[in-house]
């Protein structure tokens, strides 16, 4: 009698791992050390390219589980290798990209590759890396060594996850190697979904936070028409600023996405890099004898005394 194995939670994770259709007798072991030679056989088997990831958080650890073993790993205040090829993954928070960069050699900045939520471009601009590599994460790690949950939802059961620059087939090997969906996409498309999870992360976080204790599958079932407002007038202001046409059926999708992650706890964090994008358009209008073009954002704003 042949038995399949009960996997670890990587294991689990990976189709790749999943679809090798594993099985071994009752009289067989697969040592931790065995199973992790095999995931890395794998993941040089769907062509995983060696990589430095910067920061050795939960999806820091988790892009490493990917790999091939061949990985550098780089922690906070440690500096980026000059003489190793290959895609820098940045996973840190927003506020330490600064100490990323300075610790990373101005020849290597091009290998960059941008893993953080919110709006990076003004950042990205003031440091003339205006075309550097990022990655759209749609996918979830709960705990430290976790397999990352993939962020498929009903309207887009493909996945939601992309990637844009010159790693950007690198990157979605490495998460195919995982388990996860990954689409390459060109400057212009990756924008366009940059910002509609840039208005998710500020609408669903905002509205949460007037409704405290709220997740986000409790604002997306019952507080659907204010999120519903906030979405439209964010999504409003954003294709203005940027001259940007968005695909039809935002709010459904960011809905959708909600439901798939309805127990994320909802807060207003970052706001540099979040809601402050959005106020920094209506302070630009208002300073131009302008209307605000985010007046019911900036009203709940001041209701929670974020500004």
């Amino acid at each position: 009698m042949q038995i399949c194995p009960l996997l670890t939670p990587m294991a689990a994770a990976s189709s790749a791992i999943a679809a090798s259709s594993l099985c071994f007798t009752r009289s067989s072991y697969i040592s931790p050390v065995k199973f992790a030679t095999f995931r890395a056989a794998m993941a040089t088997k769907i062509g995983v390219v060696p990589a430095v990831i910067v920061g050795g958080g939960r999806v820091g650890r988790a892009l490493q589980d990917m790999g091939t073993g061949q990985d550098v790993l780089v922690k906070r205040g440690q500096q980026v290798p000059l003489d190793f090829q290959g895609p820098i993954l940045v996973c840190t928070r927003n506020d330490d990209l600064q100490d990323v960069l300075d610790n990373t050699p101005p020849s290597r900045w091009n290998d960059l590759v941008f893993f953080q939520n919110g709006m990076l471009e003004p950042w990205l601009e003031s440091k003339g890396i205006n075309d550097a590599d990022q990655v759209l994460a749609y996918f979830a790690v709960a705990k430290l060594g976790e397999p990352p949950i993939d962020g498929k939802t009903d309207t887009n059961p493909e996945g939601l996850t992309a990637a844009y620059g010159k790693w950007a087939s690198a990157v979605a090997a490495r998460l195919e190697a995982g388990g996860l969906s990954c689409k390459v996409l060109d400057k212009e498309a990756f924008q366009k979904q940059m910002l509609e999870k840039l208005i998710w992360i500020a609408s669903f976080m905002l509205v949460g936070a007037r409704h405290p204790g709220a997740t986000v599958g409790a604002v997306e079932k019952d507080f659907r028409s204010e999120v519903s407002s906030l979405i439209a007038e964010l999504a409003n202001a954003a294709a203005a600023e940027k001259g940007i046409v968005f695909e039809d059926s935002m709010e459904e999708r960011l809905c959708a996405y909600s439901r798939a992650v309805a127990h994320f706890p909802t807060a207003v964090k970052e706001f540099k890099w979040r809601n402050g994008w959005f106020y920094s358009l209506s302070q630009k209008a208002l300073a131009e004898g302008k209307p605000d073009p985010c007046p019911l954002h900036t009203e709940w704003l001041k209701e929670l005394k974020v500004i």
